[in-house]
């Protein structure tokens, strides 16, 4: 039988990487979301969040003692108990596992962040049309903003009880003098109990889990066409779709997809060629059956009959407005306002209208976060 000590090896190894694998990979992902250029990252991080938390589950049934949902305090009880000795007895000796704070806490994790793992898969198939997913895109790409939403609250709100959390783990660190901060680093505890052993078969299960979560990382950062994200939207063929659109507009520039904006964008573009941004197109350039057949195939595939994120949030974002260039657009300078001014003022861009410089393959009707890269 073991003997009892006061200095106890609670959290062996693999739940101390476990425990920063999540704290990392949700912050960081928390983090990169703010920024389009990090999108990779940031889906690369949300699943590692994932895949951290179905272990930290499983683990609670089959991992070492402390582990152990069963040995976790979720009784009321225990935790008005908690906070009453907390609070009366600066120096009470700490329970070798999780006390009913840290129990709840444990379950806040879990609940929350496999909802902001789910809803955030989601969110990429809904609004991106990508990912395990995608297929929900072309019936419910309308809800992609109402699921936004989602996911960003509940992500707000753990990060909160996080911030509780990290507070609770300093008071214990510098008011109770437990040294909680270390225990988490060393996998030890100052307290009275029984070292945690880990069985071989939980060490196999650890490895194996960790092993596979790097090599998710890996195939996510290199492999575009993974299952995980993976889009339904394919690279389009204008010189098929419309040769007279792909012939004579890309004469000039290159092709910009047709739903960037709405149906009355595009008529009163076409129907204003005599001063095309300065430019006169006469029929010389472009003859009146070409016109019409430019025309007719920009409205059949504008803003209105896409599914894809920038046509869905450039239209609702427009109101009433039908301008001619989508720099004008609500939703466009929402979603640019981080960069500098300097950024198009760039030998390499020039101007606010060049968006194949910083999003690849645009031309061929691929809007990806994915692939967006500023200069």
């Amino acid at each position: 039988m073991q003997s009892v000590k006061e200095k106890v090896y609670v959290w062996p190894f693999y739940s101390r990487i476990v425990h920063w694998l999540i704290v990392f990979s949700f912050l960081s992902s928390f983090f990169t979301a703010f920024f389009h250029n990090y999108f990779t990252i940031h889906i690369t991080l949300g699943y590692i969040f994932g895949l951290t938390l179905v272990f930290r589950l499983i683990w609670g049934f089959i991992g070492p003692e402390y582990s152990l949902f069963k040995n976790f305090k979720f009784s009321l009880e225990s935790l008005k108990d908690y906070f009453k000795e907390k609070i009366t007895n600066r120096w009470r000796k700490i329970h070798p596992g999780h006390n009913a704070a840290s129990s709840w806490f444990t379950l806040i994790v879990l609940g929350l962040g496999i909802f902001i793992v789910l809803s955030g898969m989601m969110l990429y198939g809904i609004q991106e049309g990508s990912g395990l997913f995608a297929s929900l895109n072309t019936a419910y790409f309308s809800f992609s903003i109402v699921m936004s939403t989602l996911h960003t609250t509940v992500s707000y709100l753990l990060l909160f009880w996080a911030l509780i959390h990290i507070a609770g783990v300093l008071i214990e660190q510098f008011y109770h003098r437990t040294q909680m901060v270390f225990a988490m680093l060393t996998g030890y505890k100052n307290t009275i109990g029984h070292d945690s052993i880990l069985t071989k078969a939980q060490a196999i299960f650890a490895v194996t889990s960790l092993l596979g979560i790097t090599t998710l990382c890996y195939v996510l950062l290199h492999d575009d066409d993974n299952l995980l994200v993976k889009s339904i939207f394919e690279r389009r063929d204008y010189s098929k779709e419309n040769s007279a659109f792909f012939q004579k507009c890309s004469k000039c520039h290159k092709n910009y997809p047709p739903f960037m904006l709405p149906e009355e964008s595009w008529e009163k573009l076409m129907d204003g060629l005599d001063n095309h941004f300065g430019e006169r197109i006469t029929e010389n350039n472009i003859t009146k059956s070409e016109q019409m057949d430019i025309k007719a195939y920009l409205i059949a595939n504008s803003a209105e009959h896409s599914t894809h994120k920038l046509a869905y949030k450039t239209r609702i974002s427009l109101g009433e407005m039908r301008p001619l260039s989508i720099t004008k657009a609500p939703y466009w300078r929402k979603a640019h306002s981080h960069l500098s001014p300097e950024i198009f003022k760039s030998p390499l861009v020039k101007d606010k209208s060049n968006c194949f410089v910083c999003h690849k393959n645009f031309e061929y009707g691929i809007f990806d976060n994915r692939l967006i890269h500023i200069p």
